[in-house]
């Protein structure tokens, strides 16, 4: 089976203030898309601007990736909030973030959500509902999980015209059923170079991921997520860039 052409995406500008987050200038050069924090689970105005203008320099395309208003917890944590709520707070998010491309003549090229409004919106479709009508203002694609059933989350899209991006994981495991293995559980997050490069290969060359509970599910994948938030993350980063050139 030929290899899939797929994209690495990788969380970026998640600094604060005088908090540096991450190696934003080590990764950069190694990744094609960006998904820049917007300020509510990390990131100021300062921080946003200085990661678009890296981005611009590395011709790297740009995301934004809001997430519920909470700095405290890292945008991990699930709140409850209405579908108009949710809806308005992503508008004002990635509004902030394309008035800063803008400002380095450049432009806004997707929406990821973060954290726990990434995953909860996979649970409930009235909040993927909302999540689609703010980002469908942009005239931009959303990145979401590739899951085993994407049908009810590209019928909803249809409804908005919105293109959706099916994002898979280099260094998260997988449960069963298609989504990611909560973070308490053990082996949740792999680490092990080794086992990451395995799995990007398993999602790139098969179209397929082996999980948790041992089975090998199937996953058809535009885009893959790296994190590049330690030094031994950034070496693995270049590694499965060479790997899938």
């Amino acid at each position: 089976m030929a290899k899939r052409a797929i994209l690495l995406n990788c969380d970026m500008g998640e600094s604060f203030g005088a908090w540096s987050m991450g190696n934003d200038t080590l990764v950069m050069p190694h990744v094609d898309m960006a998904n820049i924090a917007c300020g509510y689970h990390a990131s100021d105005p300062t921080i946003m601007s200085h990661t678009v203008a890296l981005a611009v320099r590395h011709n790297v395309k740009i995301g934004a990736h809001p997430s519920y208003p909470d700095l405290q917890g890292f945008g991990r944590r699930s709140l409850a909030m209405s579908p108009e709520e949710v809806t308005a707070m992503i508008i004002y998010q990635v509004g902030a973030l394309k008035a800063l491309c803008e400002a380095h003549n450049t432009e806004l090229s997707y929406v990821k959500p973060h954290g726990a409004l990434y995953n909860d919106m996979l649970k409930d479709l009235s909040l993927f509902d909302a999540v689609a009508d703010a980002v469908s203002c942009f005239n931009v694609p959303l990145m979401t999980l590739a899951v085993l059933d994407n049908q009810p989350l590209l019928d909803i899209a249809d409804r908005y015209e919105l293109p959706l991006l099916f994002e898979a994981f280099a260094d998260r495991r997988y449960l069963a059923n298609g989504t990611l293995a909560p973070r308490t559980l053990a082996d949740a997050v792999l680490t092990n170079a080794e086992d990451i490069i395995s799995q990007v290969r398993q999602i790139t060359q098969y179209g397929k991921v082996r999980t948790i509970e041992g089975y090998a599910i199937d996953i058809e994948a535009d885009t893959l997520c790296v994190h590049g938030d330690n030094l031994a993350a950034v070496d693995i980063i270049k590694q499965i860039r060479t790997s899938m050139e």
